[in-house]
């Protein structure tokens, strides 16, 4: 059920994609680059960049216009996403943990009753940040800010962890809700918010509300119920001045999850990637989801359909200095990185501090580099020998992350890159064991026709975990690969 889920999800991403292809900015060729579009951005490990020239002609979104706090709609609009699913649960499934009684929300109160849940890895990796970004869009639809929002997301997870079933409420289930829910529900305000803001010249109106709808539900439904939809834009997106660069790719890879070895023994497939990078312009450093970064990545031939997404999020940033060829910044970065692959699966929510350096020299000559180290708030890792409730077979743990990028562009047309993401974990729910992830990329980038490029990249996963009983043996699982691919770049 996940993995078609997460199909269509992934078709949805590429119509957007092509539906905007119609509407992008025109660009230069000079200034599209392999791999993107060149240009600043702040701190975020994905080689495709936003040209800052494409802001001169758009209004600065530094202040945004006051909008009309909607209290009661917001609220019946979160307590629906409570709801939906908890009548859902009682009378169309029957399912026996949705007979809750009073009794069961009180006892629930109390803080040793949290505990570790045993769903499927999909489903807490994946239908709890969900969940959660529609408590999130239930309040930022409807006029409230970021953190406003951001408190709603805390209580619907809450609420739902104590008052939605009668198991116990899940440690987990509250942390991937709320965690997950305010990066994609502020990742899917920001987005439909650009889509609409391209209706303010009066063009394709219908077709902008109603990608602009799939992306953010609940902000699609606010407009219908004002009567705006295909209508009226306001000041709150007229206003907007972000831009999103996007690329997609699609070859052929080579890969091995069994033996290491993946130019003797291992296996072809056909390979998708869709990148896009959202930028609200270099004016303000400080705000959260100012810039944010994604990557999805989907195979044949592999044990899932979806291998990886990646979601890198700016929280807050600084310029420190400036010298002769460069500048350096400071950020803090929030992280959603999941893998899945022949190997091994992993997901994990992070906190990065990075130090990001960008050279250059003359026009087309550019050198990025970051590096980065923080918090691993919790991750989830294979345990071979753990079956933990129905149907985890993995375990929960917290540590350290630790990250280093590097891109090199040349000429305004071709790009090498290199992206390191490694951390170390200690299990807190599960056999007692800790773990060492180490994911290496290594890809070159040459335009060949204006957004038109060839890619050929080579990569590394590896998972080793050590196991305190001795009974448990350690395991290492890797994961080489090498991929050619044939790009396309757009910015909108």
């Amino acid at each position: 059920m996940a993995s078609r889920y997460w199909c269509i999800v992934f078709c949805f991403l590429l119509g957007l994609f092509f539906v905007h292809v119609c509407q992008a900015h025109s660009l230069p060729d000079s200034t599209v680059a392999q791999g993107g579009v060149t240009g600043r951005v702040l701190c975020l490990p994905n080689s495709i960049a936003i040209d800052s020239s494409a802001f001169r002609s758009l209004q600065v979104d530094s202040l945004n216009p006051k909008r009309e706090k909607k209290f009661w709609r917001a609220g019946t609009e979160w307590f629906l996403a409570q709801a939906f699913p908890a009548t859902f649960n009682r009378f169309i499934t029957k399912d026996p943990y949705s007979y809750i009684t009073f009794k069961n929300f009180l006892d629930h109160q109390r803080i040793s009753a949290w505990d570790w849940d045993d769903n499927q890895f999909t489903t807490n990796q994946f239908d709890h940040p969900y969940h959660g970004q529609l408590y999130f869009n239930a309040f930022r639809s409807n006029g409230y800010n970021f953190y406003q929002s951001s408190l709603a997301t805390v209580a619907g997870s809450y609420i739902w962890e104590t008052a939605g079933e009668t198991q116990h409420p899940s440690i987990n289930d509250f942390v991937n809700t709320t965690l997950g829910g305010i990066i994609l529900g502020e990742m899917t305000h920001r987005v439909s918010r650009n889509i609409l803001a391209r209706s303010r010249n009066g063009h394709n109106r219908t077709g902008n509300e109603i990608v602009a709808f799939l992306v953010n539900p609940v902000n699609g439904l606010n407009r219908l119920l004002d009567g705006k939809w295909g209508k009226h834009i306001d000041d709150y997106y007229a206003v907007d001045s972000s831009v999103i660069a996007a690329e997609f790719d699609m070859g052929f890879r080579r890969f091995d999850g069994k033996e290491g070895d993946f130019l003797q023994k291992g296996k072809n497939s056909i390979y998708s990637r869709l990148r896009f990078r959202y930028s609200n312009g270099d004016h303000n450093y400080k705000r959260p989801f100012d810039q944010f970064s994604v990557n999805f990545e989907v195979g044949s031939g592999d044990s899932t359909f979806i291998n990886a997404v990646n979601v890198h999020a700016l929280l807050s940033g600084a310029e420190f200095f400036k010298s002769k060829r460069g500048t350096h910044y400071g950020t803090l970065n929030a992280h959603y990185d999941f893998y899945n692959n022949d190997a091994f699966f992993y997901g994990a929510q992070s906190l990065n501090y990075n130090w990001l350096s960008e050279f250059s020299y003359r026009r087309d000559n550019k050198l990025n580099l970051s590096v980065g180290a923080g918090a691993v708030l919790l991750a989830a890792v294979p345990d071979p020998y753990l079956l933990y409730g129905e149907s985890r077979n993995y375990n929960y743990g917290s540590g350290a992350s630790y990250r280093f990028r590097g891109e090199l562009s040349l000429l305004n047309r071709l790009l090498f890159t290199a992206d390191y993401n490694g951390g170390v974990f200690y299990t807190i729910s599960g056999t007692d064991s800790y773990y060492v992830l180490h994911a290496l990329a290594l890809e070159g980038s040459l335009r060949v026709f204006k957004r038109f490029s060839i890619n050929l990249a080579s990569g590394y996963f590896s998972l080793k975990g050590e196991f305190k009983d001795e009974q448990y043996p350690d395991f290492q699982r890797e994961f080489p690969y090498g991929r050619l691919s044939v790009g396309y770049n757009i910015q909108f």
